[in-house]
């Protein structure tokens, strides 16, 4: 099936087309750009610059062989395609594919580009049309003046293509060039099965997955297309004679698949699904997939006026976030580097539930719906690790890859180089509270009663009763848990942890809710499920003593939460005077004394005011946050976001501001190899929570959504997309005006609020609604 004989499909008739597919969108502020080439900077630079599709993802690489001045080996990553070392300890890690995306340039003196001049490359990411596209010149007194473009996609049309289009346009000299297109060395891993010229087939060492990589290329000059002088597997050459004023043309078109079961044909999948990709051409291949992105940045973009910084943060996590996703495979999830580096292995951690279900919940169901099945899927393993460490109900691992068991490596080596032993697999348990939390705003959020009734349903109530039996009532008539790690891992085996204890008493009631819904609207499904889970009536009775009764922390009188017990007593230590520090606490302090400090490394009380703020009525939530905030040392990407949504929902929008940048400043900063392993999605996410739960003041409520916007000073306008149960509703919040507008733009009637205002917004219509009834509209 090579394609080199399907010549008028992908003819390539003139400059003019190919020109406009490198031409990027005109609007900068859709552009993420760089000039120049650093070696020292080139790891983060491949990071900032990936390109995904929740499928497959590809790091910014050049598509010339840098040979000697590469840092990292280039990187493609299929989802869910995990295998097991054959020595040490038996983590899952994700395999990388090989790199069939490099391109050997040979010219009369040598190799082009083997190592870049400084200021010979000028990259840019068009978020708008989901393309990353190159330029690059060999540095002057070659025989021949070459000007290299690239192009280069992973469909978010069809999630399995690569389209790679590179065009050397000959601008002086005359003489014989080279064309060599070689895959990369397979991972230790991956066994080969088929080689091929047009199509590689692996099986991996131990999961019994396989990938498949069919491909199709062809070099054109002056709309002819030329032969390959070499085409073996691994290999297709070309031998070409050019002068001034030709252009070659390198098309490549990637389809790869991935098996999972034994009876799985990835080969033919890839085949067929290069068949169909070479039948659009190059042309409708691009054309379909800008359409794809413009659909979705239809119901995700988010627009800010007034503060260009803000806008470039947003537009870079939402991009990134869309690309993340695959909504047509609920076999994976979304690992904590999603599919743009190496760290974490690819595993999947609290971070999906809490930082990302959000955005998909409320711009994109299907994509949540299958990352929460994917939950499901691993429900059993989570039943599993319950039971092997004493507790009924469902303990969902730590960090979890394909089978869902518990895949956090036993140790580690710290900052001092020193082995430090990993007790989050055993002791980070609040997990199962973060997966049942995020099935629940699913449902709020999208009201979809078969997934509820096939799957949510049973995970709330598995990981509700994983608290009842893991919460021990004691002599004080508290039921306790013992023994813990919470988000904020600087502190190890501690008791009553205030985020972990609130977030189970929260699952508990859940449960129960869970349980009274079902019995109410659908007895005959609640008959068979809490038959079959083994569900009694004295068993959801003791559910409620259990969460009525919960150890929490709270001082009544203060209303403040002490974040674990024992905290209070521990070292306070003035972060003040550590600004300007580089390196997080743990490694300013050592790890013995931070454990003996008051210095988290996120905050777990503030994390849950993000998350629960009815718990924190009156002024407890301004308490909890002035006590905690100084005591943050942000060791964590993630930390900053929670205290972002926190701070505008308390009124204090510049300090929600100054979050939102630190946060972005994680993957857009210049702070050279910090990124190397991967952009830090759930931190891209917490940056569009600080804008539409923090300044939007957005609340998912039963019966609409109520919203109470806190813009920052020099935010002219915020202008969104969400989703409600079928709603498609654009909200605009001008402070200019002193009006939220409304459009609904499909789905039925709804209610929107803002404040005690309540309007009801019809399909086609918009209503505006004044802000002046909002007494926390002005920052603090």
């Amino acid at each position: 099936m090579g394609g080199i004989h399907q010549a008028p499909a992908r003819r390539m008739t003139g400059p003019r087309p190919m020109n406009h597919a490198f031409r990027p969108t005109a609007d900068p502020a859709w552009l993420l750009s760089e000039v120049g080439y650093d070696p020292l900077r080139e790891s983060s630079f491949e990071t900032r610059f990936a390109i995904s599709n929740g499928f497959l993802g590809l790091r910014g690489a050049l598509a010339t062989d840098l040979r000697a001045c590469r840092t990292l080996p280039p990187r493609t990553y299929v989802a869910g395609l995990f295998d097991t070392a054959l020595v040490g300890a038996p983590i899952p890690e994700r395999l990388p594919a090989p790199d069939w995306l490099q391109l050997r340039i040979g010219l009369p003196d040598g190799p082009y580009l083997a190592c870049p001049d400084p200021s010979s490359r000028d990259v840019t990411l068009d978020m708008r049309r989901g393309v990353l596209l190159t330029q690059v010149r060999q540095p002057p007194g070659a025989v021949l003046d070459i000007r290299l473009s690239t192009l280069r996609l992973v469909s978010l049309d069809m999630r399995g293509i690569v389209l790679q289009l590179i065009e050397l346009a000959v601008e002086r000299g005359m003489g014989e060039i080279t064309l060599d297109v070689t895959s990369g060395e397979a991972s230790p891993l991956l066994i080969p099965v088929t080689a091929d010229p047009d199509l590689g087939v692996w099986r991996t060492r131990q999961s019994g997955k396989a990938l498949a990589i069919a491909i199709d290329a062809a070099v054109v000059i002056d709309g002819r297309t030329q032969l390959p002088t070499v085409r073996i597997a691994g290999r297709w050459s070309w031998s070409l004679r050019v002068q001034a004023g030709q252009t070659v043309v390198l098309q490549r078109i990637l389809a790869v698949a991935r098996g999972d079961e034994p009876v799985d044909d990835p080969g033919g999948r890839a085949r067929s699904d290069l068949a169909v990709a070479t039948g659009l051409g190059w042309r409708g291949l691009l054309e379909r997939h800008e359409t794809a992105w413009r659909e979705r940045w239809d119901r995700s973009d988010v627009v800010v006026d007034g503060d260009p910084e803000a806008q470039r943060a947003l537009r870079f996590a939402v991009f990134h976030l869309n690309g993340a996703a695959d909504p047509g495979d609920e076999r994976v999830s979304i690992g904590a580097r999603a599919l743009t580096g190496d760290d974490y292995l690819g595993h999947v951690f609290w971070d999906t539930e809490i930082f990302l279900l959000p955005f998909y919940a409320m711009t994109w169901p299907q994509a949540a719906r299958d990352l929460l099945t994917y939950r499901f899927r691993t429900l059993n393993a989570a039943r599993a690790k319950a039971a092997k460490m004493g507790w009924r109900g469902a303990l969902y691992a730590w960090e979890s890859a394909d089978t869902g068991d518990e895949a956090t490596p036993a140790q580690v080596v710290g900052p001092d180089r020193k082995i430090v032993d990993i007790l989050c697999g055993t002791q980070e348990q609040h997990v199962s509270a973060d997966v049942a939390y995020a099935v629940w705003q699913y449902w709020r959020a999208t009201e979809d009663t078969a997934f509820l009734l096939e799957a949510g349903a049973e995970i709330i109530l598995e990981t509700a009763r994983f608290w009842w039996s893991r919460a021990g009532l004691e002599a004080d008539c508290l039921h306790h848990i013992r023994g813990v790690i919470g988000p904020d891992e600087y502190h190890e085996t501690i008791d009553d942890n205030a985020f972990t204890n609130v977030m189970a008493r929260w699952n508990l009631r859940r449960g129960l809710d869970i349980a009274a819904l079902m019995g109410k609207r659908w007895p005959d499904r609640w008959a068979r499920l809490s038959t079959r889970l083994g569900l009694s009536a004295d068993e959801l009775e003791g559910w409620r003593t259990t969460a009525a009764a919960m150890a929490t922390g709270l001082d009544p009188e203060t209303g403040l939460f002490e974040q674990f017990e024992g905290y209070s007593d521990l070292e306070p230590i003035d972060l003040s005077a550590y600004a300007g520090r580089s390196v997080p606490m743990d490694v300013v302090l050592g790890r013995e004394r931070t454990q003996a400090s008051q210095v988290v490394k996120q905050d777990d009380v503030v994390a849950l005011l993000a998350l629960l703020p009815d718990e924190f009525p009156g002024n407890a939530g301004t308490v909890n946050f002035d006590h905690y905030a100084p005591r943050c040392g942000h060791g964590s990407s993630l930390s900053r976001a929670l205290h972002g949504v926190a701070a505008a929902r308390l009124g204090r929008s510049e300090v929600a501001l100054g979050y939102l940048r630190d946060t972005s400043a994680i993957d857009l900063g210049d702070s050279h190899v910090a990124i190397a392993g991967g952009v830090h999605i759930a931190a891209l996410g917490g940056i569009w929570l600080v804008a539409i739960f923090g300044f939007a003041g957005l609340v998912v409520r039963s019966d609409g959504l109520s919203f109470e916007p806190r813009l920052p000073a020099g935010w002219t306008r915020l202008s969104f997309p969400v989703q409600w149960r079928g709603r498609d509703l654009v909200v605009t919040v001008d402070p200019v005006r002193n009006v939220l507008d409304a459009t609904l733009r499909g789905g039925d009637a709804m209610v929107v609020s803002v404040g005690p205002s309540r309007r009801t917004l019809g399909v086609g219509a918009s209503i505006s609604i004044r802000l002046i009834s909002l007494p926390s509209l002005v920052a603090a």
